[in-house]
């Protein structure tokens, strides 16, 4: 009987606002991925799906060619499969939860030679940037370091996050690809609007970093990227004010959307679930809403 594994990985929100390719989160949403390992060489999807996608299946052929050259060892061939209740191409690191967990599964039948920061490490080399991949992998508010001009990836600081806030996640049926979503951000930024967006983004950070979450609620400036993707998405700046309004700390736009985010006390996610979504309401664009806690675990081998 070949050997199989299911690797749990759950999504992630990243940016976080100003923390663009840096900042992420995991959320208590998750995918499961199976890996079968196989007698030959070959890469196939296991599934029921009658029509997967064969970028799909080239981006898990990547890793496969990926975790063999890290270890120095000869790619394995294998079937894989995953379930997920993360939509795709929403923001919520769709990508990661199939390369993640694809890794995740390899490096477990390999004896597991990679730890989990080496995982963040290939993942981010993938998808050239480690903010998804940092959440997803390790759990918590993540805080990564990567290098764009070297492709360097340098570490993670990571925080757990109480159980005593939500995350309301209202995500419009639109698909948005992050690569075409960053063809409509700047060259250039003016640089007191880099300032202000830092000074936002340092704060945010302090505030995961000691539980203050009530502090969130001085970090809702990003000159960054919002600007440029908000625009792109129908009532999306109304959604997050809405929430705010009713009671949240902060909000953002979750990756490159189109999904919209408030982070609030538990108590008040009620009352921020209606008011995001009362911005979407009669109008043509549906959605689908989800009140959330993080995920302080990150990547797990369920057998």
């Amino acid at each position: 009987m070949s050997e199989s594994v299911v690797v749990k990985i759950p999504a992630s929100t990243s940016n976080c606002g100003a923390g663009f390719d840096t900042l992420g989160m995991a959320l208590g949403l998750y995918g499961s991925v199976r890996v079968t390992l196989r007698d030959d060489d070959k890469v196939t999807y296991s599934g029921q799906i009658t029509e997967f996608p064969q970028a799909a299946i080239d981006m898990v052929s990547e890793v496969g060619q990926r975790f063999a050259s890290r270890i120095g060892k000869a790619a394995t061939g294998f079937d894989f499969d995953i379930v997920s209740e993360v939509p795709i191409a929403r923001g919520l690191g769709s990508s990661v939860i199939l390369r993640g967990g694809v890794l995740a599964g390899l490096n477990h039948f390999a004896g597991s030679p990679l730890s989990k920061d080496d995982q963040v490490a290939l993942i981010s080399d993938i998808e050239g940037h480690p903010d998804n991949a940092s959440a997803a992998i390790l759990g918590g508010f993540t805080v990564a370091r990567y290098c764009p001009e070297s492709k360097q990836y340098m570490g993670t600081q990571k925080f757990d996050v109480s159980d005593a806030i939500d995350f309301v996640v209202v995500s419009p049926d639109l698909e948005i690809k992050t690569d075409d979503s960053r063809t409509t951000l700047p060259t250039e930024i003016a640089f007191p609007k880099v300032v202000s967006s830092l000074n936002s983004l340092s704060y945010l950070v302090a505030a995961f970093a000691s539980g203050n979450y009530a502090a969130l609620s001085a970090s809702r400036v990003d000159h960054i990227h919002e600007p440029y993707r908000l625009p792109n998405i129908p009532h999306a700046s109304e959604s997050i004010q809405a929430g705010i309004d009713a009671g949240a700390y902060t909000g953002w736009l979750s990756g490159s959307g189109s999904s919209l985010l408030c982070v609030t006390d538990a108590s008040k996610s009620s009352e921020v679930r209606h008011a995001m979504e009362g911005a979407f309401e009669g109008k043509e664009l549906t959605f689908s809403t989800r009140v959330l806690k993080a995920c302080n675990q990150g990547v797990s081998i369920q057998g």
